[in-house]
């Protein structure tokens, strides 16, 4: 069936306000409480393989953490991964600003609060060091959108990923599954 445009583009907006709100209420911390994770390499900090580190001449942009779903559906009687959702709030490095996101299908991550977009392809993979979390990954950036948040995104970096593989169990029907995770994500944009 053909969606018109114009209904694809009522949904998706009814979609991403969804998102913002869910956003925005996750990000409700109290006052003086970084949400952005340690810097890797402090004690704490997750490890990151040296196979997910970005080319030399990018530095870390922006740190956020991520909370939501990897949706699954039933092919060949395997899950197979159909989309991510999840929401992201985190900060900047310089400046040092509270930002908030979505992530979904593409990979794609898109600002709530300018709009600016990137998309992910060509993923180098670790595995994750938890049981049943999705692996820790290296996207190149494309498809940039706007000037803002996303805009300038060289590469990003999913690692410290908590729960999201798809379910060990064999599947039947055509209904999704929704598994919850965390992860953080670090993009780059060239120094």
């Amino acid at each position: 069936m053909i969606v018109p445009r114009e209904d694809f583009v009522a949904r998706t907006a009814r979609i991403a306000g969804v998102f913002s709100a869910l956003a925005l209420i996750s990000a409700a911390l109290p006052a003086g409480v970084a949400s952005a994770a340690p810097a890797v390499g402090t004690p704490g900090a997750p490890v990151v393989p040296a196979a997910l580190q970005p080319p030399a001449g990018n530095a870390v942009h922006a740190v956020l953490r991520a909370r939501g779903v990897q949706i699954y559906e039933c092919k060949r009687s395997m899950w197979q991964p159909l989309e991510p959702a999840a929401s992201l709030t985190g900060t900047t490095v310089n400046p040092a600003r509270k930002v908030t996101a979505v992530h979904f299908r593409g990979p794609a991550w898109v600002s709530d609060q300018d709009g600016s977009m990137v998309q992910g392809t060509d993923p180098v993979t670790e595995p994750a060091t938890e049981p049943g979390s999705l692996p820790l990954s290296l996207y190149r950036a494309t498809g940039n959108r706007g000037g803002g948040l996303f805009g300038p995104v060289t590469w990003i970096q999913r690692i410290d990923t908590h729960g999201g593989a798809a379910p060990a169990t064999s599947c039947g029907g055509d209904q999704p599954v929704a598994v919850p995770y965390r992860a953080l994500y670090r993009f780059f944009t060239k120094k």
